[in-house]
């Protein structure tokens, strides 16, 4: 499946704002087939595993606070060229900078409220994807 598949979360922000209707519909337009999809809410210890790549950074704390702070919309997806076509889709991690259309310049509230997480990676889209869902769970 790499190349084909990515991993996405709406984060609690756009989940609080009533964006999750608006972006999955911006996510299935774009041409992404939903594989599977859950909403859930990270606990602490989860949020902390999950960006731990992050954990030297200063920002980290604020990271794991607010990604456990709401419920999420966690979600596998599979288009060819997923994690690419995905990245442009949602736009620069800063909405000010995002080009128009996208994700994060339409429903992100800021840089650290950013509406959407997107895998950076094909090797970390299936590392994201299997710590959210069993095999048996995505489609």
């Amino acid at each position: 499946m790499s190349g084909q598949i990515t991993f996405t979360m709406i984060k609690p922000d756009a989940v609080a704002d009533g964006h999750i209707g608006a972006i999955l519909g911006k996510i299935t337009e774009a041409g992404f087939k939903i594989k599977a999809m859950k909403l859930t809410q990270l606990t602490i210890a989860d949020a902390k595993k999950f960006y731990e790549v992050h954990a030297e950074r200063p920002f980290y704390g604020e990271l794991v606070d607010f990604m456990s702070s709401g419920p999420i919309v966690a979600a596998v997806l599979e288009k060819e060229n997923a994690v690419e076509d995905f990245r442009k889709l949602i736009g620069a991690t800063n909405p000010a900078e995002a080009a128009e259309g996208t994700i994060r310049k339409m429903f992100a509230r800021s840089v650290g409220e950013n509406a959407v997480h997107g895998s950076d990676s094909d090797e970390n889209a299936l590392i994201e994807a299997s710590f959210h869902f069993a095999g048996r769970e995505i489609f």
